[in-house]
């Protein structure tokens, strides 16, 4: 088996029964804001746009890219369609004329001659958002796992496929907290550590658990070429990002885990195994050319920015003009006023008006009562500054996940009073009846009361309210906080309270309470 290094978490997969082209992106995406990290564009695209198989694991605009797709991807290519709740990026596909579509089952094996494969999606509301997946691969010579950015659950179901050779995944970020939040600079820099930390911790939690022998972290970072955007590149010029590069987390790595081999995954690398054998080497760049990208990063990032400017003049050039406030207002109005009348969870989970700046257009969105208006001076607990041409496109794209567009892009501005309201960026993703109806569903199942589980001195509920991880393997207690590992969520046991965000209480109680009851507590773990 061969796997090639296309940029971000683009891969070309080389097998005994097929190719498979993943996630191909050359970019700009988010509105001109994202470039894959290197430079990707000197692949032979040509040969990788011939695969047997397309794979897109979800929609975000960083692992799918239609402008390369419509020029380098023949429309009758065999699609590998996760099992999404949701249709979306099975519209998108057809959109583009891609008809020839294998419908694959969560986590079933797939057979096409001396090529097993298997699909495992993810359904949670923030998983890619609404679809993530993952691609197990197995030809008989060698199996891979490719996780790109999706955080599965259920490791033991996916591990079961077969014991990955190699083991592909996500390590740094791709979210826009803290650097577009209105913050003291000292305390943007304290968070993106932070951040930082948590993104490690949760790599090094599924390196630990694949425990695969050879490890290639991937999916990121990107380069920010736009000006106002670019001092937010790796950890910033001011120390207040969140982006690690591959061979910052390979020494982390190598400190946290030196029993397992990492590996540079970069545009042009090629990944044979064999047999158990494994030989890596560089079809792109030489040593010395990646040398210098990592070493002397900040220079190679300017001459990526200087030299790629008509990119993004014309990703701006193909937005739309920009709709006068009241058109703005009215718009909005009619597409999201239907949507909160459905979604009586994001009302009670936002519980008050959130305020949007749209350039001219000052508005509110008024959860508790489903209604969009005009801002009238109110105090509001979150607030947004966004330009008026992305609006001015979404509304005429229909675009249906703003976190999948405008706030990826970081081209606007936030703040809040509090904690972090995931209601708030959920209602965002979901700008749709479908999406709407699912999330509704998806939360009201959230409150799990069949089933404790005793971590230390404490009974708690085996599933965290969160995304549903299971605590018995992902939770850690420290002085009476428990936290969990996938997305660093934490619970203030003695009265359930989140601290991580608003809602999201967690039912706990101590064993001597438990025991004094009467009650027996469950078996520890």
């Amino acid at each position: 088996m061969r796997i090639t290094g296309l940029g971000h978490a683009g891969m070309f997969i080389e097998t005994a029964g097929g190719s498979i082209l993943c996630d191909p992106v050359i970019g700009p995406t988010f509105f001109g804001s994202w470039f894959p990290f290197p430079d990707n564009r000197g692949l032979d695209w040509e040969r990788f746009g011939k695969a047997d198989f397309l794979y897109v694991s979800h929609r975000h605009r960083d692992h799918f890219d239609p402008a390369l797709m419509r020029r380098y991807v023949p429309t009758d290519i065999k699609v590998l369609l996760p099992e999404y709740p949701t249709d979306d990026l099975e519209t998108d596909l057809r959109k583009l004329g891609y008809d020839n579509i294998v419908y694959t089952q969560a986590g079933v094996p797939l057979q096409f001659g001396d090529l097993k494969l298997m699909v495992t999606p993810l359904r949670a509301p923030s998983d890619g958002p609404i679809g993530d997946s993952s691609l197990s691969v197995d030809d008989g010579t060698a199996s891979i796992l490719n996780q790109n950015d999706s955080h599965p659950l259920d490791l033991e179901k996916l591990l079961s496929f077969s014991k990955p050779e190699a083991y592909f995944t996500q390590v740094s970020g791709a979210i826009w907290w803290p650097m577009v939040y209105d913050l003291p600079q000292d305390a943007k820099q304290n968070f993106a550590r932070l951040k930082r930390d948590a993104q490690n911790k949760r790599a090094m939690y599924y390196i630990e658990k694949v425990d695969a022998p050879h490890v290639f972290p991937m999916a990121g970072p990107p380069m920010f070429l736009r000006e106002e955007l670019f001092k937010y590149n790796g950890q910033g010029l001011d120390n207040d990002a969140i982006f690690t590069d591959q061979r910052e987390f390979l020494a982390h790595m190598k400190e946290h885990r030196p029993e397992q081999k990492g590996y540079e995954f970069l545009p042009g690398t090629v990944v044979e195994l064999s047999g158990g054998e494994l030989a890596v080497t560089q079809t792109l760049y030489t040593d010395a050319e990646i040398d210098r990208i990592f070493d002397d990063k900040w220079a190679y990032l300017a001459e990526q920015r200087d030299t790629r400017q008509d990119e993004i003049r014309a990703e701006e050039a193909s937005r739309p003009p920009v709709l006068a406030p009241d058109e703005m207002l009215a718009a909005i109005k009619e597409w999201w006023e239907p949507l909160l009348r459905r979604g009586r969870i994001f009302r009670e989970g936002v519980g008050g008006p959130v305020r949007y700046t749209i350039g001219e257009l000052d508005m509110v969105v008024d959860f508790p009562k489903a209604k969009v208006r005009e801002y009238a001076g109110e105090e509001t607990g979150y607030w947004f500054t966004i330009p008026a041409d992305l609006v001015s496109t979404n509304i005429r794209d229909h675009e249906i996940d703003w976190s999948n567009s405008i706030f990826l892009s970081m081209q606007f501005g936030a703040g809040r009073v509090g904690k972090f309201n995931e209601f708030i960026y959920t209602f965002m993703k979901c700008l749709s009846r479908d999406r709407i109806e699912y999330v509704e569903n998806w939360y009201a199942e959230q409150s799990d009361v069949s089933e404790d589980v005793q971590l230390g001195e404490w009974v708690v509920q085996r599933r965290c309210p969160h995304l549903r991880a299971d605590l018995s393997k992902t939770g850690k207690i420290e002085d009476g906080v428990l936290t969990c590992s996938l997305h660093d969520w934490s619970w203030d046991l003695t009265s359930g309270k989140c601290l991580t965000s608003q809602g999201h209480p967690i039912r706990s109680h101590d064993v001597e309470t438990a025991l004094a009851q009467g009650a027996t507590a469950p078996a520890a773990v």
